[in-house]
């Protein structure tokens, strides 16, 4: 296991796992691909950790692990976390058994990665519904009262409305004797409904580097896991220093001529 905090991270939403999962890849990387699957989150997967537990040396080893990140396997970035009153950049290595392409880890590293349905037999809205008793037990539904209730509890959670709330709206101010809980609800889940809201985007700290020249950015400049200079689309230059305004360049030239700059530490031309 790596130290607390780092090695491999596995990607949300990905299908069960099969024994093709990786037949697409050559041998090694398949190899390596399926071993890595195996291991829990947390596990060092470091290059030179792979080539001490695999029959394989690092450079091998570095190899397949970039064409896993090519095939949409792997990502790796960086992720800000706050540690006390610091924040801090963390190296972060993301796994996923289901190859994802570039707009899916773009949507990750922004926080918003698209979900695959769940394979839950049960809905969101039905498990609220038949939750509602253990708060208030007179509103206990049978089994056909939650399934007959079901898209009417799912329009509030598509307007935006969280658990808490929509507990808050169903149980309070409850009369002494309920006849009908199933009616009751029902009632209350259609005078109730809130306005739709607008989604607010979270906001994820995170970069993604390249697989190539292993330098991070923006995970929406990234094609193939590399950035644009690695796929030759435009040479890697040097950023430009900020213009200083004329009189400061004035006074630096005058300064330097009075020997009060140091002759090492005078800008360039």
């Amino acid at each position: 296991m790596a130290n607390p905090g780092y090695g491999k991270r596995s990607a949300p939403d990905q299908r069960p796992r099969t024994g093709a999962d990786f037949t697409h890849l050559v041998p090694r990387d398949a190899a390596i691909a399926s071993y890595i699957d195996g291991l829990p989150d947390g596990a060092d997967i470091s290059v030179k950790t792979l080539a001490k537990t695999l029959p394989y040396g690092q450079c091998a080893v570095r190899t397949s692990l970039n064409r896993l990140q090519e095939a949409g396997h792997l990502r790796r970035g960086s992720d800000c976390v706050a540690s006390g009153e610091q924040l801090v950049w963390v190296t972060r290595t993301f796994f996923s058994r289901t190859a994802r392409d570039d707009a899916w880890w773009t949507a990750f590293a922004r926080g918003d990665a698209p979900t695959e349905p769940e394979r839950a037999t049960r809905s969101r809205a039905f498990i609220l519904l038949a939750a509602l008793g253990r708060t208030a037990p007179a509103l206990s539904l049978a089994q056909r009262d939650c399934v007959a209730l079901e898209p009417s509890m799912s329009e509030w959670l598509r307007r935006g409305a969280t658990p808490p709330e929509i507990l808050n709206a169903l149980t309070t101010g409850l009369p002494d004797r309920i006849h009908h809980p199933a009616a009751f609800v029902a009632n209350r889940l259609r005078t109730k409904l809130p306005p739709a809201r607008e989604a607010t985007p979270r906001t994820v700290l995170r970069t993604l580097e390249c697989s190539e020249c292993r330098v991070p950015g923006p995970p929406e400049a990234l094609l193939g896991g590399k950035c644009a200079p690695c796929r030759g689309a435009r040479p890697r230059t040097r950023a430009a220093a900020p213009a200083l305004p004329p009189h400061k360049v004035r006074a630096q030239a005058r300064a330097a001529r009075a020997g009060l700059i140091p002759k090492g530490e005078r800008p360039g031309r």
